[in-house]
């Protein structure tokens, strides 16, 4: 049996520490990394209830609840903090992105303990496809929140429909990894191509598209 919330503890302990010495500038950083690692962890205890209450298998569970549970666990502390604090649209991008990195560097423990670390090949391949896939994800959630949410006309429905897309896009990745067999090589590619694609993008185009809409 892996404790999770051991695990948890451990980690967070020196984060803590090292967020209350470095002051506030950097404290937003800290608390969403903390948010994203808290997040996976009771993901983990609602995935695991609502997969014996429909007594599915580990297939199901993993392709069906897993995707919408952890996309919506993701969504409710960003949503806190934009009715709350009502964040710029760039303050809104960095806390997503820094949450997301806060659930896969957790998930990824977890899954370093569970499964053993003799593999170093599959394990940073594994663990660049996971984390790319909630860095995705999160991108999606956050840079489509910086456009929607000032507009109240698109607000609710936008957010609905971005939170739709991240399911899709997790349900995919998790369906491929589920799949086995070459397919993994697959779904490990996926995400870190869509990042790549993605910062290319943010880096040739954007300034071109802001320059002409000026």
């Amino acid at each position: 049996m892996t404790y999770i919330e051991n695990i948890f503890v451990c980690v967070a302990a020196p984060l803590v520490i090292t967020a209350l010495c470095m002051g506030k500038k950097y404290l937003s950083f800290f608390v969403f990394i903390l948010e994203g690692m808290g997040v996976c962890l009771l993901s983990a205890y609602v995935n695991t209830f609502v997969a014996a209450l429909y007594q599915t298998t580990a297939f199901h569970a993993t392709v069906e609840i897993a995707p919408v549970v952890e996309e919506v666990m993701k969504l409710l502390p960003l949503m806190f903090y934009l009715f709350v604090f009502e964040p710029k649209p760039d303050e809104i991008k960095n806390a997503v992105l820094t949450l997301a990195a806060g659930f896969a560097t957790f998930e990824n423990i977890c899954y370093l303990i569970e499964g053993g670390a003799e593999n170093l090949d599959y394990l940073l391949i594994r663990g660049l496809g996971a984390g790319a896939m909630h860095i995705v994800c999160g991108a999606i959630i956050g840079y489509g929140l910086a456009y929607v949410w000032n507009r109240q006309w698109l607000k609710i429905a936008g957010t609905l429909g971005l939170l739709g897309a991240s399911i899709a896009f997790h349900g995919t990745y998790n369906l491929l990894i589920s799949y086995g067999s070459w397919v993994q090589h697959i779904a490990y590619a996926l995400p870190i191509a869509t990042v790549m694609i993605g910062v290319l993008f943010d880096k040739l185009f954007m300034p071109r598209l802001k320059k002409e809409y000026k």
